[in-house]
């Protein structure tokens, strides 16, 4: 006789199985789709100049917030720091720093006293108090000021004359006239900030870029971040490509700003110590761990030469450069000194991440 009650539980069971399998395959339907990590970038045009961000990341929601999160630090530090905007802390310096001491918040007073370490590592060759002169220099409209006009000027330039109160955080003008502009160091600073914003994110691979300004976080999965070093007398000419991880880059170099008169060139990076432009290289890479110490250092190539340049960045073991003289030649310090008949770089290719230098995942 059979054994209709075990048939039957059988059967029941089977639907179980059958059920369960059915739930499973619902929840497969209704569960989120894995998530596919991939590079996600913007390109805005902050701070007068343009500023581009790369990363990687799992979530295009998060990783779309990472980079709102820069822009906004961009737009923040613009608001403080910009001598173009009559409100911003660094305008109300130049404003009244020469009648009272003006009291500023301790980010901009911090990076304002930073820069006179860069003054004093390169015997003034960077001094952000060239302010003064340098705004009788109308790139745009190519213009420039006459011998009499800079020498009027020079007494107002010295970064020696900035009195700093550090219980207050104010500043204070030694002499009428006096300026400062921040235009050789703040990019490299907000580029910095913009790097520790991401990490706190949870960011680990990431680029971004402030003009000639750039920092490098993490390699690009896998690979280091390729920069390329354009010639800026010929774009299409790369001078140098260099392999970083975890690195800045600063390049400064008459790529866009400056003009020709009369068969004489005016750049825009000034003389600290005669008012006119500084041409003693064509173009200045400048490699660091941080952009604010990069970009505090490649406009002193331009004053003092690649001899004395190279000098002091052999004192500083954190510290190399590439410098592309006015005949061409293209000088290493010798942290990357390339080896012995090695032969030239071959071109880069196309790049959103056009540094003056180039980076890239090449």
């Amino acid at each position: 006789m059979r054994d209709h009650g075990g048939n039957h539980r059988r059967a029941a069971a089977c639907l179980r199985r059958i059920a369960a399998l059915a739930g499973c395959i619902v929840c497969l339907a209704i569960a989120p789709a894995p998530a596919y990590a991939a590079w996600y970038s913007r390109t805005e045009a902050i701070m007068d100049t343009r500023i581009y961000v790369e990363l990687w990341d799992t979530n295009p929601r998060h990783a779309n917030a990472a980079i709102d999160a820069v822009m906004a630090e961009m737009h923040h530090v613009d608001d403080v720091m910009s001598d173009f905007k009559p409100n911003s802390q660094l305008s109300q310096i130049n404003e009244h720093a020469a009648q009272h001491p003006v009291v500023v918040s301790p980010e901009l007073y911090n990076l304002i006293k930073l820069s006179t370490h860069y003054s004093r590592i390169t015997d003034g060759a960077f001094d952000i108090t060239m302010e003064s002169v340098w705004r009788l220099y109308h790139f745009r409209r190519r213009t420039h000021p006459t011998d009499a006009q800079i020498r009027a000027l020079m007494p107002t330039v010295g970064w020696r004359q900035l009195i700093f109160n550090d219980r207050r955080h104010s500043i204070r003008f030694a002499r009428p006239g006096m300026a400062i502009g921040l235009g050789g160091i703040a990019k490299g600073y907000v580029v910095d900030r913009s790097i520790d914003i991401l990490k706190a994110r949870g960011i680990r691979h990431a680029v971004v870029t402030a003009g000639g300004d750039t920092r490098l976080l993490g390699d690009h999965r896998g690979r280091p971040w390729m920069v390329a070093i354009m010639d800026p007398w010929d774009l299409h000419t790369v001078v140098a490509r260099i392999p970083l991880e975890n690195e800045a880059i600063s390049t400064s170099g008459d790529y866009y700003r400056g003009f020709v008169q009369n068969g004489k060139r005016y750049d825009h990076i000034i003389s600290p110590f005669t008012g006119h432009s500084a041409q003693r290289v064509r173009s200045a890479s400048v490699i660091a761990p941080t952009a604010t110490q990069t970009d505090g250092m490649s406009k002193t190539a331009f004053v003092l030469g690649p001899r004395k340049t190279l000098a002091i960045i052999a004192r500083m073991p954190q510290y190399d450069a590439i410098l592309v003289c006015p005949d061409g030649r293209v000088l290493y310090s010798k942290g990357i000194a390339p080896p012995p008949g090695a032969p030239a770089p071959a071109p880069a290719p196309g790049s959103p991440l056009a540094l003056r230098g180039r980076a890239s995942g090449q």
